[in-house]
Parts: C-alpha cells; sequence; structure tokens
C-alpha cells in the first residue's frame, strides 16, 4: 500500500505476538494472507468450544508443528439432529478464550452463524457406507453437518495440518474421506484420546453429568479396557454382547451401540480374523447425555 499510515498498521498486525480473537472471515483471511505470502504453514483446530485438555493437546501439537496456528470456536446447527442437545450444548467464550490464550495461540475465530453460513448449504454428500452404521446410524444427517462446516472452514482458513481427536474415531474417517473428494491440499492429523485420571473420555457433555452420574460413567472405558484383555478368550460376538450386558448393568447407563469394526473401513466384523485392526466404538447415555468412546484391540 502506497499510504504510509496504513502500511504501518499492516506491520503492527505482523508483529503482535498475543492471541488475536477475530470474527469475520474477511478479518482472519488479511491475517492469513500475510503468513501464507510469507510461506508460513497454518494448523487449524475446529471446535465447538466448552474446551478442555483434549482441545488444548490438539493446539499445542498445532503450534509444535506449524508457524501459525487457528482454533475456531463455533457450535455448528446443521450436525445436530436433535434440537434440545444443540440447544444444551456447553458455551463457554470466556473461559475458553482465557485457555487458549495462556497456551499462546495466535488465533481464535468466533464466527457467527451468518459468517459460516452467509447462505443455507444444501450440499449433501455421499460417504456411501461410512456414515451407515454407529453415530451414522443414530445421528442422521450428522455427518453430512460436519462435512458442510468443516469443508467451509478449511475453505476459510486454507490449513495446512488440520487437528482431530481419536475420540470421534468416526468422525476422523468421515473428515478423511471428504477431504479426498473435494481434493483438498490439508492433511489431517488425529490425535490419541485424552482421558480423565480415571480413565473417563474427556468431553465437553462431562461438564452436564450430575456427580452421580460423573462415578458412574467411569465405567464405559473400564469395560472397554477389561474387554480388550479378552479378545483371545472370547469371540468377537460374545465380547459385543458382554461389553452391552455390564454397562447396562450399571444404574443410569444405556448403551445405544457397541460396534467392533475394521479401523479403516468401519464397517462391521464378525470374527476376529476379518481385521488385523479392530477398533470397539461406542456410545451411552449416561441419563439425558450421550458420550462416545472407543478402543483398539
Amino acid at each position: 500500500y502506497k499510504d504510509n499510515k496504513k502500511n504501518r498498521s499492516f506491520v503492527a498486525i505482523l508483529e503482535i505476538k498475543s492471541m488475536e480473537l477475530l470474527k469475520t472471515v474477511s478479518e482472519l483471511q488479511i491475517i492469513l494472507s500475510f503468513e501464507r505470502k510469507a510461506d508460513r504453514s497454518i494448523g487449524f483446530v475446529p471446535t465447538m468450544g466448552a474446551l478442555h485438555a483434549g482441545h488444548l493437546a490438539l493446539v499445542k501439537q498445532s503450534m509444535k508443528d506449524n508457524d501459525k496456528t487457528v482454533v475456531s470456536i463455533f457450535v455448528n446447527p446443521t450436525q445436530f439432529n436433535n434440537a434440545n442437545d444443540l440447544a444444551q450444548y456447553p458455551r463457554t467464550l470466556e473461559m475458553d478464550c482465557k485457555l487458549l490464550e495462556e497456551t499462546g495461540v495466535d488465533v481464535v475465530f468466533v464466527p457467527s452463524v451468518a459468517e459460516i453460513y452467509p447462505e443455507p448449504d444444501l450440499r449433501q454428500f455421499d460417504f456411501g457406507p461410512l456414515d451407515k452404521i454407529m453415530e451414522g446410524k443414530f445421528r442422521p444427517g450428522h455427518f453430512n453437518g460436519v462435512a458442510q462446516v468443516v469443508s467451509r472452514l478449511f475453505d476459510i482458513v486454507k490449513p495446512d495440518r488440520a487437528y482431530f481427536g481419536k475420540k470421534d474415531y468416526q468422525q476422523v474417517a468421515i473428515i478423511r474421506a471428504m477431504v479426498r473428494q473435494l481434493d483438498l491440499p490439508v492433511d489431517i492429523i488425529p490425535h490419541p484420546i485424552i482421558r480423565e485420571p480415571d480413565g473417563l473420555a474427556m468431553s465437553s457433555r462431562n461438564a452436564r453429568l450430575s456427580p452421580e452420574q460423573r462415578k458412574n460413567a467411569v465405567a464405559i472405558s473400564q469395560t472397554l479396557f477389561e474387554s480388550q484383555k479378552l479378545k483371545h478368550q472370547w469371540t468377537a460376538s460374545r465380547l459385543r454382547r458382554e461389553v452391552t450386558n455390564r454397562l447396562n448393568r450399571v444404574p443410569g447407563l444405556q448403551v445405544e451401540y457397541f460396534e467392533l469394526v475394521d479401523g479403516h473401513s468401519l464397517q462391521p466384523i464378525q470374527s476376529w480374523r476379518d481385521s488385523e485392526y479392530v477398533v470397539g466404538c461406542i456410545a451411552v447415555y449416561a441419563g439425558d447425555v450421550r458420550l462416545i468412546d472407543n478402543v483398539i484391540y
């Protein structure tokens, strides 16, 4: 820019070291354009807020791998097939920003629904058998909404790498499939599940558990870990049945599904011989709070 005053203002933006909190696509793209011109790598961590140590682990990994890291906080309405679940999803923006600032992250993007969807997103994705079981079966339309928002965010941020937690195992597979379909130049980096000291998988939904529900919910991970030791003693069908029955006997817990799948195709196995990489994926209700987890056999 020829105007010296404008030039100085943009130099100041480049030199800011504190966390930037941005609400519009245009603001974000101005800042990121300078990073790309300087050939700096951009890492991206999309979240729906209510952050915990699992999210922060993704952020720290991105900061380690990239020159610049962007974290988005956006509760995406198109991936909720239950209006009550959307309404009750925890929103803790002030605390989220405090946690992110402590990590030293560069940019936090907090858009409105109108910024992400200036027009209704009517796209329908075809993931074949990937989204027909487990989460896709019990939450119809969920993964189409995930693909809508993640592809939109990728288009806005244009990251080199994007980071997702393995707790949402099926979601990672769906996002990888979406990236292949759209031929997007972004590497999807999965991160191991982060757990509470007692083993419960960290989740934003854990904050909605009553003390009694929280106490009982640890049975989910405990039962999964115990089942790993029984792979060589039980058939796959018996293991499915025993895990489900044991958890349903815990007060306040109700298994929605427990499935043993090939870790690549996500298709259910009938025998341990069907796959060398078996993942056990589960969804359990603790009262009206839905929790998911998974383990590798």
